[in-house]
């Protein structure tokens, strides 16, 4: 990052002299706050993933000097941060792509590396998650604190420069944020600046991206996130994969980054790549198998197989259960097959298991990884029915079970998050955070999910016609298979090709 004159700018835009000592300054406190020591040294080995390992020839660099031998032949770095379950999605699609592209995907969480990394990053997360479950349980807090957060929309001025300067810091979608991360982000340069400079990296985060290129990496590709343009998700020194056209023209004019609304100088074409959604290959290579089932089970008047995820935060409890209750009648008429993924929310499940005390005949409970691959592909090809939970005592297989079990599902119910990206017909409940409107508006207009349902009569809504009619999950499934025809779901296959050169040819 250059700073000309005491102002630091991006792709030739400068933020102000008094933003500038203060992105320092975050730094400075930061470094403080830690312990940060600029001299320090990483010694970075590899181990077998102990749960995605076996799938996928997974390794976790770690810093130890017990581990296995650090080679960079035919190898790629996934990095990614476990903020949410959205990013290590990211970085599981780009996992899964490398993998399928001949490369030896190497996992690095910045959470999992002692040191400054962790420290500061579980710092931020612990306020990001609260603000997120504050969000939903004060619709004031959401309305006129949150989403002016997430988005750069002043709803309330006053009010609004007042709390995000006091509350959070800075707005994420404003220049000025993107250099205080990055500030930021330069604590984690001795972490990237043990391994090899030329490596081919792929990021599911900014902070990843930053750190990765302020630790000297050339070869960095960022997985963007969202459908909602936000300065901080650029890095300049790397390549940018966005998921939709509107995004790609949003970041190119760095639409709205301006904190006075003024036009800015546009990002070069060299560092950002319209890719398309990152999916997993597993999915995006069995669009047409798994369409033609939910069509085959509507027609022979199966149950409807619902999904409903409960999201990295751990928000939207209430949600869940007004979904659940409504469906168990469904339940029991054979109407509907509901699956409840908890991932790795322990609490949740002994809240929901005591909502649920009358209802423990229609309960299945799969808590284990070999249980829930076993019956996931069980029922491929054999009816289900009840009301299946499943939970985890990791973040890897909390995360994976909802895509593994996205193909043998007919609709999943979920927020607008990076789910909004997946190729499975969707109801979109109501969004945390602003940004995550966008997903939505994606989702809908690519026709593989309705609009984003904002009150719980209007899911309900939703699941009824999902379940009782067929017009709507024909056109879903027929629209997933043509967006899937045009690459729409190709966005980490494109991302595996800007990191290593190497053309995915579809078979």
């Amino acid at each position: 990052m250059k700073k000309v004159d005491g102002c630091y700018t991006v792709y030739g835009n400068s933020i102000t002299k008094q933003q500038s000592a203060a992105a320092d300054g975050w730094q400075a406190m930061l470094a403080k706050k830690f312990n940060y020591d600029p001299n320090e040294k990483y010694t970075l080995t590899l181990q077998d993933n102990p749960y995605l390992g076996s799938l996928f020839g997974l390794k976790d660099i770690i810093r130890s000097e017990q581990g296995q031998p650090f080679t960079a032949e035919q190898a790629v770095i996934i990095s990614t941060i476990r903020m949410g379950y959205g990013h290590y999605r990211i970085a599981m699609a780009g996992m899964s792509c490398a993998r399928a592209m001949g490369f030896t995907p190497y996992w690095l969480d910045l959470l999992a590396v002692p040191g400054i990394t962790s420290d500061v990053i579980n710092w931020c997360n612990t306020w990001y998650s609260r603000f997120s479950r504050i969000s939903q349980s004060s619709r004031f807090f959401n309305k006129y604190i949150w989403e002016s957060v997430t988005t750069g929309d002043r709803t309330l001025p006053g009010l609004w420069e007042i709390l995000n300067t006091w509350v959070v810091g800075w707005p994420w979608r404003f220049l000025k944020t993107n250099v205080k991360d990055y500030k930021m982000s330069e604590l984690f340069r001795n972490l990237y600046g043990a391994l090899p400079s030329d490596m081919p990296i792929l990021t599911a985060h900014m902070w990843n991206c930053m750190g990765a290129v302020a630790g000297g990496m050339t070869n960095v590709v960022d997985m963007m996130f969202d459908n909602w343009p936000m300065s901080f998700q650029l890095t300049e020194g790397a390549k940018h994969g966005v998921q939709s056209p509107s995004g790609y023209y949003g970041f190119k004019i760095m639409r709205g980054f301006d904190d006075k609304n003024r036009p800015m100088q546009t990002i070069p074409a060299d560092a950002l790549h319209f890719t398309g959604h990152h999916v997993d290959h597993e999915l995006v290579e069995n669009i047409e198998v798994d369409c033609e089932a939910r069509l085959s089970r509507m027609k022979a008047k199966e149950p409807r197989r619902f999904l409903i995820t409960m999201g990295g935060a751990g928000a939207q409890k209430e949600l869940f259960k007004a979904v659940i209750e409504y469906c168990i009648p469904l339940i029991q008429q054979d109407k509907i097959t509901l699956f409840v993924n908890l991932g790795d929310h322990q609490a949740n499940w002994a809240w929901l298991e005591k909502e649920l005390s009358e209802y423990q005949d229609l309960i299945h409970t799969h808590f284990t990884w070999e249980d829930t691959q076993a019956y996931t592909d069980e029922i491929r090809s054999k009816p289900a029915s009840g009301l299946h939970v499943f939970l985890f005592d990791n973040t890897f297989h909390g995360v994976y079970a909802t895509n593994y079990l996205m193909r043998v599902v007919d609709v999943m119910i979920t927020k607008p998050s990076e789910l909004a990206f997946y190729p499975v017909p969707k109801i979109f409940n109501e969004r945390v955070g602003g940004h995550e409107m966008w997903g939505a508006i994606r989702g809908a207009e690519l026709g593989d999910g309705t609009v984003e349902a904002r009150s719980i009569s209007q899911i309900l809504q939703a699941i009824d016609v999902l379940t009782h009619e067929e017009d709507l999950l024909t056109l879903f499934c027929d629209q997933i298979v043509k967006n899937k025809s045009i690459g729409i779901y190709d966005g980490a296959y494109k991302c595996v090709e800007l990191a290593t050169g190497k053309k995915w040819e579809r078979k």
